[in-house]
């Protein structure tokens, strides 16, 4: 049973860091919310879609205030959690956080479209391996990249500098080298505190803080971190598959993916060709 949030309780439950919502799923959901009888599960589909609004969702369902004992990750429960009311409650307090320029919004198209294809692909991969972590996998694929948006409001030069990482990454430069040498942080680090305030369970912000780490991950061929490589392996095949670096990186070559896709595939039991039959049937169902 849902328990209602008053707009002041969620107005002080989403203090702290904040990712904008993306403007067009911020007018689909005003609209369904003023139809005579709002159907939760299309704005549960709709949150899905956009890491700020699913972050702020998961911080308030994972606050002392529902009091559960296991942190979630799953979108669509934590919608049920909350029901309707709290749910327009929320809708609304995200709508009116600062406004954004129309260059700004162009620009973090970039980002929403990504994370809305790698998070998909991300389930779709799930299933298709035969992962337990289904949601989880969806989640990661949302959230690995939400420290972008807060370091283009901090550097706004950012997402030049973003595309140069991309072009240098490789087996002797991670893609944050570039960003931490310039920078001394990078989005993978962000992105990890952005997890922890919106309390999200401790293993998938880890995920985000090494997702530009893979190399030295799957470099280890001990036991350990096997929950952590379960999420990475298939978050790095989605990116791959998304073509991540090239909406984000502006590249034409994936030289990540080129230097850790053995170790990733070799970690799945996929060959190239397994692989590449896949990445195929994937494009072709339309996922991105």
């Amino acid at each position: 049973m849902s328990q209602e949030l008053s707009e002041e309780q969620i107005q002080q439950a989403l203090q702290g860091i904040s990712v904008p919502p993306q403007p067009q799923i911020m007018v689909d959901l005003q609209m369904e919310q003023y139809m005579p009888d709002p159907d939760l599960e299309v704005i549960a589909r709709l949150i899905a879609q956009d890491p700020g609004l699913s972050g702020a969702l998961l911080k308030i369902v994972n606050s002392p205030y529902y009091g559960l004992t296991n942190k979630i990750a799953s979108i669509q429960r934590a919608v049920n959690l909350l029901g309707s009311r709290s749910i327009i409650n929320l809708i609304n307090a995200q709508s009116i956080k600062g406004e954004m320029s129309d260059e700004t919004i162009v620009t973090l198209n970039r980002f929403w479209d990504t994370a809305q294809d790698v998070a998909m692909t991300c389930l779709t991969l799930a299933k298709r391996i035969g992962s337990q972590a289904v949601d989880e996998a969806y989640a990661l694929g949302l959230f690995h990249d939400c420290g972008i948006p807060l370091m283009l409001k901090r550097f706004p030069d950012y997402m030049n500098t973003l595309e140069q990482a991309y072009a240098n990454a490789g087996p002797e430069l991670r893609v944050v080298d570039t960003e931490n040498r310039l920078y001394n942080t990078n989005h993978s680090v962000v992105g990890y505190y952005t997890a922890k305030s919106w309390r999200l369970p401790e293993h998938l912000g880890n995920a985000i803080a090494n997702h530009h780490n893979a190399l030295a991950i799957f470099s280890d061929d001990s036991n350990r971190n096997s929950q952590l490589k379960n999420l990475l392996a298939i978050l790095k095949m989605a990116e791959h598959i998304c073509s991540s670096y090239r909406v984000l990186g502006n590249q034409n070559a994936d030289h990540e993916w080129d230097s850790i896709s053995h170790l990733v595939l070799d970690y799945v039991g996929l060959s190239d060709y397994d692989f590449e039959n896949l990445k195929e049937s994937i494009r072709e169902l339309g996922t991105r």
